[in-house]
């Protein structure tokens, strides 16, 4: 079990502010999932991946790819307070799920 960060880098984000929206991503995809995967996942150790995408187009279609899916996931909507603007979407946070069924949706992706 893991659960994946995705983060857009066409954003030019600070390291806080990325930080910050891995977190909302993180604790969205969290609340959105199964007790029986957020049991099996906490009992795994919490493994969490965060990989990245070049432009929201990327980071939409993912979303739409995994939004049907049983996968819980977070489409991360900046409130633009700080760097980006308001209604920005900055990332996504998917599952807990296990790893092979991630891995098949995330893979072609690179690490942050």
């Amino acid at each position: 079990m893991k659960q994946v960060i995705v983060m857009r880098t066409d954003l030019k984000m600070g390291k806080g502010k990325i930080a910050a929206q891995a977190c909302h991503a993180s604790l969205g995809a969290y609340k959105n999932s199964s007790k029986m995967d957020i049991r099996k996942w906490e009992r795994e150790n919490q493994k969490k991946v965060v990989l990245k995408v070049k432009s929201e187009e990327e980071l939409l279609e993912l979303y739409w790819k995994i939004k049907p899916t049983r996968i819980a996931c977070a489409l991360i909507t900046d409130a633009g307070h700080t760097q980006i603007d308001p209604n920005t979407k900055t990332c996504l946070g998917i599952g807990p799920a296990d790893d092979d069924v991630l891995d098949e949706l995330t893979g072609h992706l690179k690490l942050l």
